[in-house]
């Protein structure tokens, strides 16, 4: 995770909005980095950040729904807020479901900003908060033996323990060890949290349950 301030990213073209907006987000104290350019913009922005970018759909070098798509590709899956002076109901309804957190129309009001720039930094740190877990999670599963790596998988996707033990041919009190020793390797106490990590990890699949 970024070891910086949470940021709000603002880009357009205009140069006095960007000045009104950062002024308007500065009084709330918000950390706020303005830009009119798409280039400069994407020079400052990293993928670590932990921010969201308020962006005017209209931006003659790259469109906010086309820099929306580039972010994406380019793994920067910033949350963003898009401006439009036109109210374009089409063009909102992609931005969203492209994963925008909110759209709203210019003249900008600005409660409404300050509320949808809390809720996407939220958003943004949350995100983080995720890669940061999962990051802490990978080289725990490393540390599981191919033999205790095949008993995870079993486990999280719901099957019993004799039926590991069928699957793998040895026995259920064997699967009872290998379970202990995946739980504590892995940091986790409970089954649902050993599901979420694997989750999160890419690992097995889901099941009904099972008995401990």
């Amino acid at each position: 995770m970024s070891s910086h301030s949470p940021t709000v990213f603002l880009l357009d073209d205009d140069p006095e909005m960007v000045k009104a907006l950062t002024r308007l987000l500065r009084s709330k104290r918000f950390e706020v980095r303005g830009f009119t350019s798409v280039r400069a913009f994407l020079e400052a922005c990293r993928p670590e950040d932990t921010a969201c970018l308020v962006l005017d759909v209209a931006m003659p070098e790259l469109d906010g729904l086309e820099l929306q798509r580039h972010l994406t590709h380019q793994g920067i899956l910033i949350p963003i807020i898009f401006l439009t002076g036109h109210g374009d109901i089409p063009s909102s309804v992609r931005a969203i479901k492209a994963g925008a957190t909110d759209f709203l129309t210019k003249p900008v009001d600005a409660a409404a900003l300050v509320q949808a720039v809390r809720a996407a930094l939220q958003t943004a740190e949350t995100r983080h908060q995720t890669i940061a877990e999962t990051a802490a999670l990978a080289p725990r599963l490393a540390t599981l033996t191919p033999r205790e790596r095949e008993v995870m998988e079993h486990v999280v996707a719901g099957q019993l323990n004799k039926q590991i033990a069928s699957d793998l041919g040895t026995g259920e009190q064997n699967i009872k060890l290998h379970r202990a020793h995946i739980m504590k390797k892995m940091g986790v106490e409970s089954l649902p949290d050993l599901v979420r990590a694997a989750e999160r990890l890419g690992v097995g699949g889901q099941g009904r349950g099972s008995n401990w």
